[in-house]
């Protein structure tokens, strides 16, 4: 392969207590509470709005909050439901907590918080380097409108999603799957008869919200014609009368690699149009609905996680077993897509597990937090934790302890956890069994 070698000069632009990348569920979240913290923090995102997952991929509903009767994560992430609620764009669906939401108030809301809390926001901008000294990483690298720039802070945290940043600063990964879960192009519906279309809300707890009988008619077609394959279906409001968002399309790739990643794109948007007239022709509750969009990126379930101090293990999960460390939970079911079949399979938790702070640093990084499904944990445990709720909490315990690390001017690994977890449970964190 043929290399070029370039050299230029990198202007530092900013200086922060905390900078964050990625702005998704994990990543506004952490970036509040880190300036809610009273650290100086910035935040990166690629996108021009916040949200990742939810409004650049439109995953629904936000899931889960609520189990066994008790509200499991809270906090900021609840706040954030409450507020957006405030405003016409959330609906809690009772007792489970999952929240149906529209993805424009989403993108208002999270922009609102983390801009009142006093965050630098860096938008359209791409993370494409680090700097390290030793083994701290002391700037970050960017590239926007106004070319390169390089960012200095104290404490980092990855949120991106697929660790990217860790995978610049060379951070040690668990070993990858030989199949990873399959990616899935969400898109949106309208003129779609949502009073006779099932499975449109999910509040109950123990329940797959697939739609089987669509299930079964895609089968029926697939017996005529070649389909492609698929998952669920899965549908979701967006609190827009005759608006829905279908997850059904599949693609086996690894989405942290670029190639591969742009064919799956291609491949789905394909998929999307079959599916949608598919849809139309064979699905009374959508007659008379059309296309209106396709999510702005291919939603992502699985990548890279980092090897950290400690891994959760998916036994230990979903045993809940508490740890003196436990800095926030998850109770989504765990939830493993098959790439190369339409099979699924979804265990659901007796109890609301538990995350322990030590897989969210890895040894010999003592500045990076690593919060969202790239954190450490086997590929059981990721399959539950990965989703929005849950990475809520991560980020939000992430920001605090950032926070503190810049307070007491210590590593991330020598942080107070006793003052972490006091400071998270007035926020509302839960870690009662």
């Amino acid at each position: 392969m043929e290399v070029i070698t370039q050299t230029k000069d990198v202007p530092v632009v900013a200086e922060y207590d905390v900078v964050v990348c990625g702005g998704g569920p994990a990543g506004f979240i952490a970036a509040t509470a880190a300036a809610r913290g009273g650290a100086r923090t910035a935040l990166i995102e690629r996108y021009g709005f916040l949200g990742g997952m939810a409004t650049a991929g439109l995953v629904a509903p936000i899931s889960v909050f609520n189990y066994n009767g008790r509200r499991v994560i809270d906090g900021l992430p609840w706040e954030f439901i409450e507020r957006m609620t405030e405003v016409g764009g959330a609906r809690e669906e009772k007792p489970l907590g999952n929240v149906t939401f529209s993805p424009e108030k989403y993108k208002l809301i999270a922009q609102r918080m983390v801009l009142e809390a006093g965050v630098s926001l860096y938008f359209h901008s791409y993370l494409t380097g680090c700097k390290k000294d030793g083994d701290k990483i002391t700037h970050v690298i960017i590239e926007n409108k106004n070319k390169t720039e390089a960012i200095a802070g104290k404490i980092f945290i990855d949120c991106t999603g697929d660790a990217d940043l860790s995978s610049l600063a060379e951070v040690p990964m668990q070993p990858v799957e030989k199949t990873l879960q399959p990616a899935s192009l969400i898109f949106m519906m309208g003129g779609v008869n949502t009073d006779i279309l099932p499975k449109i809300r999910h509040s109950e707890q123990g329940v797959n919200y697939h739609d089987l009988d669509m299930r079964e008619i895609l089968v029926e077609v697939a017996k005529t014609r070649e389909l492609p394959i698929f998952g669920g279906p899965w549908y979701c409001g967006t609190l827009a009368k005759g608006v829905v968002l279908i997850n059904m399309t599949r693609a086996q790739a690894d989405m942290a690699n670029n190639r591969e990643a742009t064919n799956a794109e291609c491949m789905l948007r394909e998929h999307v149009h079959l599916f949608s007239d598919i849809l139309v022709e064979h699905v009374p509750a959508f007659r008379d609905a059309y296309l209106l969009n396709t999510a702005t990126q291919t939603g992502v379930r699985e990548t890279r996680r980092i090897k950290g101090i400690y891994t959760l293990t998916g036994e230990e999960y979903i045993n809940a077993a508490n740890f003196r460390d436990a800095i926030s939970r998850g109770c989504h079911p765990v939830d493993i897509h098959a790439s190369a079949t339409t099979k699924q399979r979804i265990e659901f938790l007796k109890n609301a597990g538990f995350i322990p702070y030590r897989c969210l640093i890895s040894p010999d990084f003592p500045n990076l937090l690593v919060a969202g499904r790239s954190f450490s944990a086997d590929g059981v445990a990721s399959a539950s934790v990965r989703v929005q709720a849950s990475v809520m909490g991560l980020g939000q315990a992430a920001g605090v302890a950032a926070a503190l690390c810049v307070k007491s001017n210590v590593n991330v690994s020598d942080v107070d956890i006793t003052e972490l977890r006091h400071i998270l449970i007035e926020y509302g964190a839960n870690f009662e069994p």
